[in-house]
């Protein structure tokens, strides 16, 4: 398996990680289970958003 350099969907889980982030610090006066909750959900949706870009790569 080759690695390509101009690969760029790894970089998904970090974004939508600092999306999660920005969107939790909205919640966190409100409840913090909710800041961990779209933490959580920033991280799943970028394993989702890699998968699905690296496989349209190979």
């Amino acid at each position: 398996m080759a690695i390509n350099k101009n690969d760029k969907s790894s970089w998904a889980i970090g974004g939508t990680t600092l999306i999660g982030l920005g969107v939790g610090l909205f919640f966190l006066q409100t409840s913090p289970i909710w800041f961990v909750a779209c933490l959580i959900a920033g991280i799943g949706f970028g394993l989702v958003l890699t998968a699905i870009l690296s496989s349209k790569n190979t």
